[in-house]
């Protein structure tokens, strides 16, 4: 996945239509202010690119934030799965393989995106399905790349 960076042009989402990219930014601006504005022009997006994945983590993050964790989870799921289809990956992760690099692009959004989801799953406190994800990421990325060794902390202090 590309880095998500803040400079004085907006967020640099990577490389997107500019209408996508102009309707993530106005996303993120409106979300300071009206979250559920800003949840309809994410979703806006999401209606006229459903394979931008940028999309996905914008609609993913804030209904997290909010701790609409249910909204948060469904939307992640979809994001994984088109990631893993762009990614050329089963659209199951535990049938995934460790790969002799990091991935990048599609892949790289996939590991992050399971990331997310462990976090969601211990904020809902479904701790069983945290770590199940947790041990997929550990076999995926042993170093940690998408950092997920931050949400494998924050598990082990809630056992």
């Amino acid at each position: 996945m590309t880095a998500v960076l803040v400079d004085s042009d907006g967020i640099n989402f990577g490389e997107l239509a500019p209408e996508i990219d102009s309707l993530l930014q106005q996303g993120v601006v409106s979300y300071r202010r009206d979250p559920l504005e800003a949840d309809r022009i994410f979703r806006q997006a999401l209606d006229a690119a459903p394979t931008e994945l940028a999309v996905y983590f914008c609609l993913y993050k804030t209904h997290t934030y909010r701790g609409r964790l249910d909204e948060a989870r469904s939307i992640a799921e979809r994001g994984l799965r088109e990631a893993a289809h762009q990614a050329g990956w089963s659209p199951d992760w535990r049938s995934w393989q460790p790969q002799a690099e990091p991935p990048d692009g599609a892949g790289r959004f996939a590991l992050y995106t399971l990331k997310a989801l462990a976090f969601i799953y211990l904020r809902k406190d479904e701790q069983k399905q945290a770590h199940e994800l947790l041990a997929a990421l550990r076999r995926l990325d042993p170093t940690g790349a998408v950092g997920w060794p931050v949400v494998a902390a924050l598990a082990e202090g809630l056992q």
